[in-house]
């Protein structure tokens, strides 16, 4: 990624073991399986974040409840999830995952969120947290949800650039749509 936030296509490519340079010259099956992989592994990165913003508004919640002079307990912060919740559930500019189940997600994000969060046992204590645990809890799932979210756009990019390949290929008559149904994996869709 660069200073100004673009992610290259380089670094983009290189997610799913492919070079911008050799792009035209991938196989059409290793395209589509570069293409799948890249959507796979980015809805899986999509429901990590879900599980990482969950605890991150919970703990903006409860800091926000103390800023007001509030002191919560654990039955206030229950009946406080539904608007907790929903405050950043619309209006996104993400994309709508493929499939909303992943089949795989990232083992090692994954165990740092529950290492964070220790299983999730942080969160049902977070009425009993000092201010001081719940600005590190919230700097810590804000590292992690950024850096998820980082891997994500760069997928974004990495689909981007296999569609925009697989479109060319189209527009220039290499690929026509009869000799790519042909071609097509049962579970594959251009």
């Amino acid at each position: 990624m660069s200073d100004d936030g673009t992610i290259d296509d380089r670094s983009a490519l290189e997610l799913v073991g492919l070079s911008a340079d050799g792009l035209a010259d991938v196989a059409l099956p290793d395209l589509r399986v570069a293409r799948d992989s890249a959507v796979a592994t980015e809805t899986g990165l999509s429901y990590l974040r879900r599980l990482v913003q969950a605890p991150l508004d919970m703990v903006r919640g409860e800091l926000e409840r103390r800023a007001s002079g509030e002191r919560g307990d654990l039955a206030a912060l229950v009946d406080d999830l539904p608007r907790i919740l929903s405050e950043h559930s619309g209006g996104g500019g993400g994309r709508l995952p493929q499939s909303l189940e992943p089949s795989t997600v990232d083992p090692v994000l994954k165990a740092e969120l529950d290492v964070i969060t220790d299983g999730g046992m942080k969160v049902a204590l977070l009425p009993n947290a000092s201010d001081d645990e719940l600005v590190a809890l919230a700097g810590e799932l804000d590292g992690l949800e950024r850096r998820v979210s980082l891997r994500r756009r760069t997928l974004h990019r990495t689909i981007d650039l296999l569609n925009a390949e697989l479109a060319r290929r189209y527009g220039s008559g290499e690929l026509t749509p009869e000799g790519a149904l042909a071609d097509a994996t049962p579970d594959s869709a251009d």
